[in-house]
């Protein structure tokens, strides 16, 4: 496993749950799909299993040749629906902020739809390095390699099988639908409560590994 070495680390850090409560904006756009669509979807459970692709979730609630018009149709509506309903999580700006400070770079991979992702962290006034998205679990290690991140942090198991593939540190917050036992089960190198945590660690990471 790659540790890091430089006093000036690249970072990257999930989106859903790890930077942003997306729970609200979500609820909301899958209320609405269901709305539209004439087809019961249970927002208040799509919420507590956030982190996988959408196509996922959507094959819970229709046949699965209908899947890739109704992500199309969710996708469309999310702009106007959740953007503004969803706030960033406590501490997402300080955590970006610690990586500025110690002269790295803080990059976002994220499952979500990269355009949508990237309006909330506009919204937001989070301005990463770099945001990829489209790729989940041992995908986003295509993303951390091209941009040499020996850490990532995210809050599903997900995001840990990630980090592992590419090699890098993987810090987990327990933010999301996974607890910490979960994340440590699935190989998290560090667990923290959530991101107020991250600037403390990663200043005594980079001191015991400068």
């Amino acid at each position: 496993m790659a540790r890091v070495t430089s006093s000036a680390p690249t970072v990257g850090f999930d989106l859903d749950m790890t930077l942003i409560d997306s729970r609200p904006g979500i609820h909301a756009c899958y209320t609405a799909l269901a709305e539209r669509t004439g087809t019961y979807i249970d927002a208040d459970l799509a919420v507590t299993r956030l982190g996988p692709p959408l196509a996922e979730e959507l094959a819970h609630w229709f046949p699965a040749d209908e899947v890739p018009a109704v992500a199309d149709t969710y996708r469309a509506m999310y702009p106007a629906i959740a953007i503004t309903a969803t706030p960033a999580m406590t501490g997402a700006r300080e955590a970006i902020a610690a990586v500025r400070e110690a002269g790295g770079r803080a990059i976002v991979v994220t499952a979500k739809f990269e355009p949508n992702a990237k309006l909330h962290l506009a919204h937001l006034g989070i301005e990463p390095d770099a945001v990829v998205g489209d790729l989940w679990a041992e995908q986003k290690a295509e993303a951390l390699r091209e941009y040499g991140a020996g850490i990532y942090v995210g809050d599903h198991t997900g995001d840990v099988r990630g980090a592992r593939t590419a090699g890098a540190l993987a810090v987990a917050v327990a933010t999301g639908p996974c607890d910490a036992a979960e994340l440590r089960e699935a190989g998290a190198d560090v667990v923290l409560a959530d991101l107020t945590e991250f600037p403390a660690w990663l200043a005594a990471h980079l001191e015991t590994s400068a």
